[in-house]
Protein backbone atom coordinates (compact mmCIF):
# COMPACT_ATOMS: atom_id res chain seq x y z
CA UNK A 1 0.00 0.00 0.00
CA UNK A 2 1.19 3.54 -0.78
CA UNK A 3 1.78 5.34 2.32
CA UNK A 4 3.07 9.08 1.64
CA UNK A 5 2.91 12.23 3.95
CA UNK A 6 2.07 15.36 1.87
CA UNK A 7 4.12 17.83 2.15
CA UNK A 8 2.18 21.42 2.07
CA UNK A 9 3.90 24.32 2.02
CA UNK A 10 1.54 27.32 2.91
CA UNK A 11 2.92 30.91 3.18
CA UNK A 12 1.63 34.00 4.08
CA UNK A 13 1.28 37.43 5.26
CA UNK A 14 -0.71 38.96 7.71
CA UNK A 15 -1.50 42.27 8.82
CA UNK A 16 -2.19 43.67 12.22
CA UNK A 17 -4.12 46.87 12.46
CA UNK A 18 -1.68 49.93 13.52
CA UNK A 19 -2.38 52.54 15.05
CA UNK A 20 -1.18 55.77 12.44
CA UNK A 21 1.03 57.34 14.27
CA UNK A 22 3.69 59.60 12.48
CA UNK A 23 7.31 58.75 11.96
CA UNK A 24 9.89 61.89 10.02
CA UNK A 25 12.72 59.65 7.81
CA UNK A 26 16.24 61.29 7.24
CA UNK A 27 14.89 63.18 4.17
CA UNK A 28 11.94 64.38 6.16
CA UNK A 29 9.38 62.27 3.88
CA UNK A 30 6.75 61.65 6.38
CA UNK A 31 5.29 57.61 6.50
CA UNK A 32 3.55 55.76 8.69
CA UNK A 33 4.56 53.23 11.43
CA UNK A 34 2.28 50.77 9.75
CA UNK A 35 3.74 51.45 6.04
CA UNK A 36 7.30 50.73 7.44
CA UNK A 37 6.18 47.46 8.24
CA UNK A 38 4.80 46.34 5.53
CA UNK A 39 7.71 47.50 3.54
CA UNK A 40 9.83 45.37 5.26
CA UNK A 41 7.59 42.68 5.34
CA UNK A 42 7.83 42.64 1.46
CA UNK A 43 11.20 42.60 1.56
CA UNK A 44 11.73 39.53 3.57
CA UNK A 45 9.16 37.37 0.86
CA UNK A 46 10.89 34.85 -0.21
CA UNK A 47 12.09 35.79 -4.14
CA UNK A 48 11.86 33.25 -7.39
CA UNK A 49 9.29 31.17 -5.52
CA UNK A 50 8.39 28.22 -7.96
CA UNK A 51 4.31 28.02 -8.84
CA UNK A 52 2.44 25.42 -8.62
CA UNK A 53 2.08 22.99 -11.36
CA UNK A 54 -0.58 23.86 -13.90
CA UNK A 55 -3.39 21.68 -14.96
CA UNK A 56 -1.32 20.43 -18.42
CA UNK A 57 1.42 19.63 -16.09
CA UNK A 58 0.10 17.55 -13.54
CA UNK A 59 -1.72 15.67 -16.50
CA UNK A 60 1.59 15.27 -17.71
CA UNK A 61 3.20 14.01 -15.02
CA UNK A 62 0.11 11.13 -14.21
CA UNK A 63 0.30 10.22 -17.80
CA UNK A 64 4.22 9.65 -17.44
CA UNK A 65 3.96 7.17 -14.47
CA UNK A 66 0.58 4.98 -16.64
CA UNK A 67 2.92 4.81 -19.35
CA UNK A 68 6.19 3.55 -17.14
CA UNK A 69 3.95 1.04 -15.28
CA UNK A 70 1.66 -0.12 -18.54
CA UNK A 71 -1.61 0.96 -16.73
CA UNK A 72 -4.48 0.84 -18.84
CA UNK A 73 -6.27 4.20 -18.42
CA UNK A 74 -7.84 6.60 -20.30
CA UNK A 75 -7.35 9.77 -17.74
CA UNK A 76 -10.57 11.97 -17.09
CA UNK A 77 -9.38 13.35 -14.06
CA UNK A 78 -5.75 13.85 -12.65
CA UNK A 79 -5.07 15.65 -9.42
CA UNK A 80 -1.55 16.67 -7.00
CA UNK A 81 -2.34 14.96 -3.72
CA UNK A 82 1.58 16.23 -2.92
CA UNK A 83 4.94 14.76 -2.23
CA UNK A 84 6.85 12.62 0.27
CA UNK A 85 9.78 13.38 1.79
CA UNK A 86 11.62 11.92 -1.17
CA UNK A 87 10.03 14.77 -3.62
CA UNK A 88 8.15 11.91 -4.87
CA UNK A 89 4.74 13.19 -6.53
CA UNK A 90 1.45 11.57 -5.54
CA UNK A 91 -1.58 11.85 -8.17
CA UNK A 92 -4.90 10.39 -8.25
CA UNK A 93 -6.63 9.68 -11.17
CA UNK A 94 -9.91 8.70 -12.82
CA UNK A 95 -10.41 6.64 -16.30
CA UNK A 96 -13.01 6.32 -18.39
CA UNK A 97 -13.80 2.73 -17.40
CA UNK A 98 -12.83 0.54 -14.64
CA UNK A 99 -11.34 1.64 -11.78
CA UNK A 100 -8.99 5.11 -10.70
CA UNK A 101 -5.45 4.75 -9.40
CA UNK A 102 -2.89 6.24 -7.17
CA UNK A 103 0.44 6.90 -8.86
CA UNK A 104 3.78 7.45 -7.37
CA UNK A 105 6.68 8.51 -8.77
CA UNK A 106 9.25 6.67 -6.62
CA UNK A 107 11.49 4.30 -8.21
CA UNK A 108 10.56 2.57 -10.17
CA UNK A 109 6.99 4.07 -10.08
CA UNK A 110 4.09 3.16 -8.81
CA UNK A 111 0.04 2.57 -9.81
CA UNK A 112 -1.96 1.37 -6.89
CA UNK A 113 -5.68 0.39 -8.17
CA UNK A 114 -8.13 2.51 -5.67
CA UNK A 115 -10.40 -0.49 -5.10
CA UNK A 116 -7.14 -2.53 -4.12
CA UNK A 117 -6.52 0.33 -1.52
CA UNK A 118 -9.91 0.69 -0.31
CA UNK A 119 -10.19 -2.90 0.26
CA UNK A 120 -6.92 -3.19 1.94
CA UNK A 121 -8.46 0.21 4.26
CA UNK A 122 -11.75 -1.97 5.05
CA UNK A 123 -9.69 -4.82 6.19
CA UNK A 124 -7.50 -3.02 8.28
CA UNK A 125 -10.13 -0.80 9.87
CA UNK A 126 -12.20 -4.41 11.00
CA UNK A 127 -8.85 -5.29 12.61
CA UNK A 128 -8.38 -1.77 14.60
CA UNK A 129 -10.75 1.43 14.12
CA UNK A 130 -7.91 3.31 14.32
CA UNK A 131 -5.69 1.97 11.29
CA UNK A 132 -3.25 4.19 9.70
CA UNK A 133 -4.67 3.09 6.14
CA UNK A 134 -2.48 5.13 4.12
CA UNK A 135 -3.52 7.29 0.63
CA UNK A 136 -6.90 6.71 -0.25
CA UNK A 137 -8.63 8.02 -3.33
CA UNK A 138 -11.00 11.02 -2.75
CA UNK A 139 -11.92 11.96 -6.52
CA UNK A 140 -15.66 11.36 -6.78
CA UNK A 141 -15.20 9.43 -10.06
CA UNK A 142 -13.62 6.91 -8.48
CA UNK A 143 -16.65 6.42 -5.97
CA UNK A 144 -17.59 3.86 -8.62
CA UNK A 145 -17.11 0.28 -6.85
CA UNK A 146 -20.47 -0.81 -8.24
CA UNK A 147 -19.88 0.13 -11.61
CA UNK A 148 -16.78 -1.22 -11.64
CA UNK A 149 -17.70 -4.97 -10.32
CA UNK A 150 -20.62 -4.88 -12.98
CA UNK A 151 -18.67 -4.47 -16.20
CA UNK A 152 -15.90 -6.88 -14.59
CA UNK A 153 -18.64 -9.46 -14.23
CA UNK A 154 -19.99 -8.43 -17.60
CA UNK A 155 -16.67 -8.66 -18.98
CA UNK A 156 -16.18 -12.46 -17.38
CA UNK A 157 -19.03 -13.50 -19.26
CA UNK A 158 -21.41 -13.70 -16.38
CA UNK A 159 -25.40 -12.39 -17.30
CA UNK A 160 -26.89 -12.09 -14.08
CA UNK A 161 -27.81 -8.44 -12.25
CA UNK A 162 -24.92 -7.92 -10.13
CA UNK A 163 -25.66 -6.50 -6.80
CA UNK A 164 -22.40 -6.70 -4.76
CA UNK A 165 -18.85 -7.16 -5.64
CA UNK A 166 -16.11 -7.44 -3.16
CA UNK A 167 -11.85 -7.95 -3.54
CA UNK A 168 -11.04 -10.93 -1.60
CA UNK A 169 -7.20 -11.27 -2.48
CA UNK A 170 -4.72 -11.75 -5.27
CA UNK A 171 -2.95 -14.84 -6.82
CA UNK A 172 0.42 -15.70 -6.76
CA UNK A 173 1.05 -13.74 -9.99
CA UNK A 174 -0.99 -10.31 -8.75
CA UNK A 175 -4.19 -10.85 -10.31
CA UNK A 176 -6.99 -9.59 -8.34
CA UNK A 177 -9.21 -12.16 -7.69
CA UNK A 178 -13.12 -10.39 -7.38
CA UNK A 179 -16.33 -11.94 -5.87
CA UNK A 180 -19.30 -11.10 -7.42
CA UNK A 181 -23.14 -11.52 -6.20
CA UNK A 182 -25.70 -12.00 -8.43
CA UNK A 183 -29.30 -11.15 -7.99
CA UNK A 184 -31.44 -14.43 -7.22
CA UNK A 185 -28.81 -16.61 -8.71
CA UNK A 186 -25.33 -18.07 -8.33
CA UNK A 187 -22.52 -15.72 -7.41
CA UNK A 188 -18.99 -16.52 -8.84
CA UNK A 189 -15.47 -15.59 -8.09
CA UNK A 190 -13.60 -13.95 -11.17
CA UNK A 191 -9.73 -13.02 -12.08
CA UNK A 192 -8.25 -11.70 -15.23
CA UNK A 193 -5.02 -13.62 -16.26
CA UNK A 194 -3.00 -13.27 -18.95
CA UNK A 195 -5.53 -15.08 -21.02
CA UNK A 196 -8.87 -13.42 -20.16
CA UNK A 197 -10.96 -14.11 -17.32
CA UNK A 198 -11.24 -17.05 -15.39
CA UNK A 199 -14.77 -17.47 -13.51
CA UNK A 200 -15.06 -19.90 -11.01
CA UNK A 201 -18.85 -20.83 -9.48
CA UNK A 202 -20.26 -20.69 -5.71
CA UNK A 203 -20.98 -23.90 -6.16
CA UNK A 204 -18.31 -25.18 -7.46
CA UNK A 205 -16.41 -23.08 -4.63
CA UNK A 206 -18.43 -24.81 -2.07
CA UNK A 207 -17.44 -28.31 -2.97
CA UNK A 208 -13.73 -27.38 -1.94
CA UNK A 209 -15.22 -25.77 1.26
CA UNK A 210 -14.84 -22.40 0.19
CA UNK A 211 -18.01 -19.82 0.55
CA UNK A 212 -19.47 -16.99 -0.47
CA UNK A 213 -20.31 -14.21 1.25
CA UNK A 214 -23.09 -12.72 -1.27
CA UNK A 215 -24.55 -15.87 -2.82
CA UNK A 216 -27.49 -17.76 -0.36
CA UNK A 217 -28.28 -21.54 -0.80
CA UNK A 218 -31.71 -20.24 -2.02
CA UNK A 219 -30.19 -18.19 -5.01
CA UNK A 220 -27.84 -21.83 -5.60
CA UNK A 221 -30.85 -24.31 -5.84
CA UNK A 222 -33.10 -21.39 -7.86
CA UNK A 223 -29.82 -21.59 -10.19
CA UNK A 224 -30.05 -25.54 -11.00
CA UNK A 225 -33.87 -25.27 -10.63
CA UNK A 226 -33.90 -22.70 -13.73
CA UNK A 227 -31.23 -25.20 -15.53
CA UNK A 228 -33.75 -28.40 -14.90
CA UNK A 229 -36.13 -26.42 -17.19
CA UNK A 230 -37.18 -28.10 -20.38
CA UNK A 231 -35.90 -31.64 -18.77
CA UNK A 232 -36.81 -34.27 -17.51
CA UNK A 233 -36.66 -33.36 -14.12
CA UNK A 234 -38.27 -29.86 -14.68
CA UNK A 235 -40.84 -30.84 -11.81
CA UNK A 236 -38.57 -31.04 -9.29
CA UNK A 237 -38.71 -28.05 -6.69
CA UNK A 238 -35.22 -27.69 -5.57
CA UNK A 239 -34.31 -27.32 -2.27
CA UNK A 240 -30.89 -28.05 -2.11
CA UNK A 241 -28.21 -28.66 -4.87
CA UNK A 242 -24.19 -29.35 -4.60
CA UNK A 243 -21.51 -29.83 -7.64
CA UNK A 244 -20.33 -32.66 -8.00
CA UNK A 245 -17.24 -32.12 -10.28
CA UNK A 246 -16.68 -32.59 -14.06
CA UNK A 247 -15.20 -34.77 -16.54
CA UNK A 248 -15.06 -34.66 -20.66
CA UNK A 249 -18.85 -35.46 -20.64
CA UNK A 250 -19.88 -32.24 -18.66
CA UNK A 251 -20.37 -30.97 -14.89
CA UNK A 252 -22.50 -32.77 -12.65
CA UNK A 253 -25.15 -31.16 -10.08
CA UNK A 254 -27.26 -33.45 -7.52
CA UNK A 255 -30.83 -31.51 -6.10
CA UNK A 256 -32.84 -32.20 -3.33
CA UNK A 257 -36.39 -32.26 -4.63
CA UNK A 258 -39.03 -31.14 -2.25
CA UNK A 259 -41.53 -33.97 -1.36
CA UNK A 260 -39.78 -36.19 -4.39
CA UNK A 261 -36.84 -38.66 -5.08
CA UNK A 262 -33.42 -36.27 -5.91
CA UNK A 263 -31.52 -36.64 -8.79
CA UNK A 264 -28.35 -35.92 -10.51
CA UNK A 265 -28.03 -34.35 -13.63
CA UNK A 266 -25.37 -33.89 -16.11
CA UNK A 267 -24.78 -30.23 -17.79
CA UNK A 268 -22.54 -29.02 -20.99
CA UNK A 269 -20.79 -25.82 -21.29
CA UNK A 270 -23.73 -24.00 -21.44
CA UNK A 271 -25.73 -25.56 -18.75
CA UNK A 272 -27.93 -27.75 -20.79
CA UNK A 273 -29.34 -30.58 -19.09
CA UNK A 274 -27.67 -33.50 -21.16
CA UNK A 275 -28.99 -36.83 -18.57
CA UNK A 276 -30.80 -37.03 -15.64
CA UNK A 277 -30.08 -39.67 -12.91
CA UNK A 278 -32.72 -40.55 -9.95
CA UNK A 279 -30.66 -41.23 -6.83
CA UNK A 280 -31.77 -44.48 -6.85
CA UNK A 281 -30.06 -45.62 -9.68
CA UNK A 282 -26.75 -43.32 -9.36
CA UNK A 283 -24.75 -44.98 -7.03
CA UNK A 284 -21.98 -45.24 -9.54
CA UNK A 285 -21.69 -41.70 -10.39
CA UNK A 286 -19.41 -39.92 -8.21
CA UNK A 287 -20.50 -41.54 -5.13
CA UNK A 288 -23.65 -41.30 -5.67
CA UNK A 289 -26.43 -38.75 -3.81
CA UNK A 290 -25.69 -37.22 -0.72
CA UNK A 291 -28.66 -34.45 -0.13
CA UNK A 292 -31.07 -37.07 -0.31
CA UNK A 293 -31.27 -40.87 1.18
CA UNK A 294 -32.48 -42.95 -0.90
CA UNK A 295 -32.59 -47.14 -0.42
CA UNK A 296 -30.73 -48.59 -3.30
CA UNK A 297 -32.72 -49.92 -6.52
CA UNK A 298 -34.03 -53.72 -6.15
CA UNK A 299 -31.71 -56.56 -8.10
CA UNK A 300 -33.94 -58.32 -10.37
CA UNK A 301 -35.05 -61.87 -9.72
CA UNK A 302 -33.22 -64.18 -12.14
Amino acid sequence: MIAVTAAVLISGLTSPAFAQRSAQDQDGVRVTEAQSRTSRNRERQPRNQPKPPSAEEIQAGAQAVLTATNTNCQMTESKLLGQSAAKESLYEVSCATGPGYLLLTSTPPQATDCLVLASSAEQARARDPNADVGSQCTLPANDNAMAVFTAFAQEAGLTCTVDEGRIIGAKPGGAVVYEIGCAGVDGAQINKSGAGWEVVDCLELASAGSTCRFTTEQEQAATVKAMLAGSDAASCDVTQVRYMGKNANGAFYEAACNGADGLIARVNTENAVQQVYPCETASQIGGGCKLTTTPPAATPNS
